[in-house]
């Protein structure tokens, strides 16, 4: 039987409908029945208009983002599947900052859906550090469906571990 690591914390009931999905090999056919298509976000720049196009939509006095990219080196194992950063710098007498975000490369051949709620996660990190109601609350206002798709992202992070990646996806 498979371990569930990316649905640990999700109740027992939950864990068991995933399981019966695993074992009858429908989970990937779940998947991409709700989930159609890939995005077509692939570039660096593409990226970078779509999560200042989100921001400037919902966090308009959030100082602007620096950089954008897909990382290569971010990895799943390491419990991330984005990063964001700030970085101040003092100049003469001004302290500068930057907010940068990174977005795992592999986010590159997934629905727009999962993509957006990993940039929405990251950007709710400028405001809210910590994980709690404020940043949750902050994360459904950017997009309401967000605890969903957290929910099937992490359904499709185990279905990639299963049998790897989703090729209609690709």
């Amino acid at each position: 039987m498979h371990k569930l690591k990316y649905l640990s914390h999700y109740n027992e009931a939950t864990k068991l409908q995933v399981k019966a999905l695993i074992e009858q090999n429908r989970l990937e056919a779940h998947l991409l029945h709700k989930y159609q298509n890939s995005h077509s976000i692939k570039t660096d720049k593409a990226l970078f208009d779509y999560v200042n196009g989100l921001k400037n939509e919902y966090m308009k006095k959030s100082a602007p983002l620096s950089k954008v990219v897909y990382d290569g080196k971010i990895h799943v194992i390491d419990n991330a599947l984005g990063m964001h950063s700030f970085i101040s710098r003092v100049q003469g007498n001004k302290l500068k900052s930057k907010n940068e975000i990174r977005v795992a490369s592999m986010f590159k051949s997934v629905p727009e859906e999962f993509l957006k709620m990993i940039v929405v996660h990251e950007l709710a990190h400028f405001k809210e550090k910590e994980h709690n109601k404020a940043f949750y609350t902050l994360c459904t206002h950017m997009e309401n469906n967000y605890h969903q798709l957290e929910f099937d992202l992490r359904l499709y992070l185990t279905c990639r571990d299963i049998s790897g990646k989703i090729e209609a996806w690709n």
